[in-house]
């Protein structure tokens, strides 16, 4: 079966630590596709939704932390963002948990259109940020995120 998001460079934002966060939430995204498509019931996927929604909020966390870390102008924005998300998110669960909806594929287009837009237009924009901030991209010869993170902490 394809997956329903492909790993490409376009969804990559350039900063390992937070790259490597994004293809969990996208295998994510893509068992609980498969989930939908091998018809394994709304038990199977409202739990692979709960795992989702568990590693978004973790994954929100760390990009906020860093966020306020670094005094990224857009702050306040992206949390919103986040936050709306996770609402959302806590919706759904709470609707297919009480059987007022199923799991289908209007619900899984969303969660993808979701993903893929905050990634490339919302996530994208930390980057230069980031950057000039002294945060290492993918490329640099020590490209580790939560290197300088801690040595910001204690340095």
């Amino acid at each position: 079966m394809s997956a329903l998001v492909e790993w490409s460079d376009d969804l990559s934002v350039g900063i390992d630590e937070i790259d490597e966060q994004h293809k969990v939430l996208v295998d994510l995204l893509n068992e609980f596709h498969e989930a939908i498509q091998q018809h394994k019931g709304s038990e199977v996927a409202s739990e692979i939704l709960k795992r989702l929604g568990d590693y978004t909020r973790i994954h929100f966390a760390v990009e906020e932390s860093i966020m306020r870390l670094l005094d990224y102008p857009d702050y306040e924005n992206h949390k919103i963002e986040h936050d709306s998300l996770i609402d959302e998110l806590n919706e759904l669960v709470e609707k297919l948990q009480s059987g007022k909806k199923s799991v289908n594929f209007e619900l899984l287009h969303f969660l993808k259109l979701w993903l893929t837009k905050h990634i490339r237009e919302s996530d994208a924009q930390y980057t230069p940020h980031f950057i000039s901030m002294g945060v290492k991209t993918a490329n640099s010869p020590d490209s580790s995120l939560m290197g300088k993170m801690w040595g910001r902490i204690w340095g």
